[in-house]
């Protein structure tokens, strides 16, 4: 068959969940069977890892959902491109290219990377996102949904049909914790003695970063030792350095901006947490399993999918940071339950989320529209 020419569109170009989960896809493709451009509506690191493995993208920058003025150059993309099938990969991409492909009779498809409204919201917003959603549903040829929990959330808030689950995927062979990896604790000031609690994420209210730094700060008054490094950016950044600032932390919560090394960054850590009040399928929990590391999560959509209290991590509740300190603590003195957890969802990344089994099967779903 002749190779089909796809536009991979996702919000904006640094590397968090989705934008990993779109390096990987993209960078598993048969390229005899799909030709990938991928679109952006902001630039980042994801973008220029994809330039430089010769994946041509663009960047239309915009901040909004349904912004009509994206829509000619849009158009001139696709035209140029000769763009056969579209991939939205979460609400904001998919509303930005919902009415275009419609005038110009261009199949979508949307994942869904965790649905836009869930349970934290006031009612009316809530209600709102799950109409915007409905909407993009009904349009997309294909549906792909990264959890089942996912679907089930779908189904029952809207009534969601013709969607199909594709759990997410990672590079097992990136992030393998056989492999020799550099150190980076030096570059923070990390000793070796130090007990380090890892937060990969954007920094937003979906992560809970906040009650993360506090977890790290009780946790640090129960033992010394523990300490936290935050790794990523967002909107609640200025409020969780102001937290360290205002209690003294800075020689106990270290902080980065996102980084392009994270299998460096997962070795150099001893816990992974993940704290979040709402996820679809977390790629950086996938990465710390793959990694072998002790998780302490929430127990949200995707993650309790996957993790199994006291066989594959620790779970605690939502917005906890004095069962988050006491769980860190119980890590650093039981290290035969750091073994076991982390051997355990390292095995289960092997036997399950390989990245490309979740290429062959969007590939199908490609050939199938």
């Amino acid at each position: 068959m002749n190779t089909i020419k796809v536009l991979e569109v996702i919000r904006q170009g640094h590397v968090g969940g989705g934008e990993s989960h779109l390096l990987d896809l993209v960078m598993g493709f048969d390229t005899s069977i799909i030709s990938s451009v991928v679109l952006s509506f902001a630039p980042g690191q994801m973008i220029d890892a994809l330039k430089a493995c010769g994946v041509k993208c663009y960047v239309i920058p915009t901040k909004k959902p349904f912004d009509i003025r994206v829509l000619s150059i849009l158009k001139k993309l696709i035209h140029d491109e000769n763009i056969q099938l579209i991939h939205a990969h979460g609400s904001r991409a998919a509303s930005n290219v919902l009415l275009l492909a419609g005038l110009l009779h261009i199949p979508l498809v949307y994942t869904v990377h965790g649905w836009s409204f869930h349970q934290d919201q006031p009612w009316l917003i809530r209600k709102l996102r799950a109409v915007s959603e409905k909407i993009i549903c009904s349009r997309s040829k294909a549906v792909i949904c990264v959890s089942g929990s996912n679907k089930v959330s779908g189904e029952e808030e809207f009534g969601l049909k013709h969607a199909v689950v594709i759990e997410n995927g990672i590079s097992v062979q990136r992030f393998d914790p056989s492999l020799a990896f550099k150190d980076v604790r030096p570059e923070f000031g990390i000793t070796s003695d130090d007990f380090i609690i890892g937060f990969i994420g954007r920094i937003t209210l979906q992560k809970s970063p906040l009650v993360f730094v506090e977890s790290i700060a009780l946790a640090h008054v129960l033992d010394s030792r523990i300490k936290g490094l935050i790794v990523g950016e967002g909107d609640m950044d200025d409020e969780v350095v102001r937290y360290i600032n205002e209690r003294h932390l800075e020689d106990v919560i270290y902080k980065s901006s996102f980084r392009s090394d994270i299998p460096e960054v997962l070795a150099s850590i001893d816990v992974f947490c993940l704290p979040s009040l709402w996820e679809g399928f977390s790629i950086a929990l996938l990465e710390a399993m793959s990694m072998g590391k002790p998780l302490v999560v929430t127990p949200t959509d995707g993650t309790r999918e996957v993790i199994k209290d006291r066989y594959n991590g620790l779970i605690v509740d939502y917005n906890n940071p004095n069962d988050l300190a006491k769980r860190y603590y119980e890590l650093l003195h039981d290290e035969l339950l750091r073994k076991r957890l982390g051997n355990a969802a390292r095995l289960l990344v092997e036997n399950r989320f390989d990245s490309r089994r979740v290429s062959k099967e969007v590939i199908d779903i490609y050939k199938a529209i």
